[in-house]
């Protein structure tokens, strides 16, 4: 009976249960029903289990420390860099959107963040410019998927806790595919300006007005130099670095930028908690879904049924990229990898390829999925964010996936573009 988990969490989902109680109540039903109840307990002491580790503290870090450079006006400061550097193009405020979504990727780790944060500011600029707005919404949901793959990712942290993979070649191996994204994104804006007319800013900015712009991002740059150059050096650990950069952007908000004040601690604590414990919910019930998928021998049918469709990697690849783009549609990252991490990781393994290469093809497929119609998460973001239609958005946003698809299929088939920057620095083989 067992085997039926994954259908009954499917009709939780789509009979609107949200998704940590859906990976709950389907397999505690079923446990009841066959008459395990034993398991039962197992299966709810494992969400306490799930959450009850170190490197999973890095989250809520990278998620306050997020929040403290948002509520300081580094957003602000990304944006008009961007708008220094590209501002004067024709779309030129729709690559700034991606331009600062890359920059944004840096300090935060999340789509949602950055779709939040970003989108609340440049939408309605890029409506006031004469964009419609669910082009807008659109391009800032499309971009913000680049925040899970440049480092600090906090997809990429769940991975390494799951598979036990190194969090440093993970953070590495994302660095070229979300830039990937962002150029990709940029290439599809210039055909579209070119085609659509899109408007042009009314000055170019000076190269005094650059460096000016420059100086004050400088700090809020450096600081995923400082995480991945503390990481890679060996001074501390990523959940240590996820403290560091609390720490970097308290320092910077309150005595250097002195963008924050007390007033505003409370209510960022507040907001960094409740979204650090919805992530970590989730992955704790993820976890407990886990012990039923093991129990009910699930990995091994579902590893034969693959294995049975092609002996080739590459077609495999490609079937196993089609089934992760669709659970992306309806299913938030974090539990994605947790559920299918431990089930698909070491059939491609055992194929040759490699578990760096493996994770990053799995981390950007599922992260894409939270633009994806129908059940995108940034995309229900972006509707709230813009007061625009979910349906509308999801019909603007499809010439921008079909960018991502392509950069997802370039990076499954073309490993040295994942791999290379690991390898050099000695964290890959």
């Amino acid at each position: 009976m067992l085997i039926w988990f994954l259908p009954t969490f499917l009709i939780f989902l789509l009979i609107g249960l949200p998704v940590f109680f859906a990976l709950l109540a389907a397999p505690g039903i079923l446990l009841w029903l066959s008459g395990q109840t034993n398991d039962i307990t197992l299966l709810y002491r494992n969400v306490y289990n799930g959450m009850d580790s170190f490197p999973l503290m890095a989250i809520p870090f990278f998620m306050l420390a997020g929040e403290l450079m948002n509520r300081g006006g580094i957003t602000i400061r990304l944006v008009e860099f961007s708008q220094a550097l590209m501002g004067h193009l024709r779309g030129g405020l729709a690559h700034v959107n991606v331009l600062s979504s890359i920059l944004f990727a840096g300090l935060s780790g999340s789509a949602v963040a950055d779709t939040s944060a970003l989108g609340s500011m440049l939408i309605p600029a890029m409506e006031k410019q004469g964009y419609t707005r669910k082009f807008a919404a659109a391009i800032t949901a499309a971009s913000s998927v680049i925040g899970p793959i440049i480092p600090p990712s906090g997809i990429m942290i769940i991975y390494a806790y799951v598979m036990g993979e190194s969090v440093a070649a993970l953070f590495l191996a994302g660095i070229v595919p979300g830039v990937m994204v962002g150029v990709g994104l940029m290439l599809m804006i210039k055909l579209m300006a070119d085609r659509y007319d899109f408007p042009v800013a009314s000055r170019k900015y000076t190269w005094p007005e650059r460096r000016q712009a420059s100086l004050k991002a400088f700090f809020p740059l450096m600081t995923p130099v400082i995480i991945l150059g503390g990481i890679l050096g060996g001074i501390f650990t990523p959940t240590e670095a996820a403290a560091v950069a609390v720490g970097y952007a308290f320092i910077i908000g309150f005595f250097v930028l002195r963008t924050l004040t007390w007033k505003e601690v409370p209510e960022v604590l507040s907001n960094a908690g409740m979204t650090s414990a919805v992530v970590l919910l989730l992955v704790g019930a993820a976890m407990a879904f886990k012990t039923v998928v093991s129990l009910s021998h699930a990995p091994e049918q579902l590893a034969s049924l693959i294995l049975s469709l092609s002996e080739n990697p590459l077609i495999l690849l490609f079937l196993i990229n089609l089934l992760l783009f669709i659970v992306g549609m309806f299913l938030d990252a974090g539990p994605a990898i947790i559920i299918l991490g431990p089930i698909l990781g070491p059939i491609f393994t055992s194929l040759g390829v490699d578990p760096i290469h493996f994770a990053i093809i799995m981390s950007v497929n599922l992260t894409v999925g939270l633009a994806t119609p129908p059940m995108g998460l940034v995309l229900f973001v972006a509707a709230a964010v813009s007061r625009e239609r979910v349906e509308t958005i999801a019909k603007a946003i499809l010439p921008f996936l079909a960018v991502e698809i392509v950069v997802i299929f370039l990076i499954t088939y073309i490993p040295a573009l994942s791999m290379t920057i690991p390898r050099i620095t000695g964290f890959a083989n």
